[in-house]
């Protein structure tokens, strides 16, 4: 047997004792590894009794640098992407219910806002600065853009029920 069909028969091995331990992607890499280092160190080395161990040998070496590798990284301690469940998926009605009557509550008492409140609102949440909603609101001072903010939602949590959370 010619040392390119022992090398095609180890390879089959060493992929089948990498992959009990490493998932079948890494088995394949690191039997291609293990040949490269067969083939650039090891070429006087040809009969199939002495090629088996010292293969094996070289990839448990590889598989434990791999391991270490993947916990330097802290690799092993991610999730999956594809197993993270999607924010808002959760099949919780209780919360569904909640959420959907705090955003009644919240509509109907922004409904009963004053226009400047509405309009104040309506421009913190396009994301304005302070100093580009007094431009926009004709607002002498910083200050009063300030205090009128404080007084919307200071009127805002008396009409959804008071409580310091809501509003912020």
């Amino acid at each position: 047997m010619e040392r390119d069909e022992i090398l095609g028969r180890l390879r089959e091995r060493i992929v089948a004792f990498a992959a009990s331990r490493l998932s079948r992607d890494s088995a394949e890499d690191l039997a291609q590894e293990t040949l490269i280092v067969l083939q650039e160190k090891y070429a006087h080395v040809e009969c199939l009794e002495e090629l088996l161990p010292l293969s094996l040998q070289i990839v448990r070496f590889k598989i434990q640098s791999a391991r270490r590798k993947i916990v330097r990284r802290g690799e092993h301690t991610q999730i999956s992407i594809d197993d993270m469940p999607i924010p808002g998926s959760e099949a919780d009605p209780e919360l569904a219910a909640e959420r959907n009557q705090l955003v009644e509550r919240l509509a109907a008492a922004v409904g009963q806002l004053g226009e400047r409140c509405r309009r104040l609102f309506a421009l913190k949440l396009e994301g304005r600065t302070f100093p580009e909603i007094q431009k926009l609101l004709n607002a002498g001072s910083i200050n009063t853009v300030y205090t009128w903010d404080s007084r919307c939602r200071k009127q805002l949590r008396e009409l959804m029920g008071g409580g310091p959370e809501v509003a912020r």
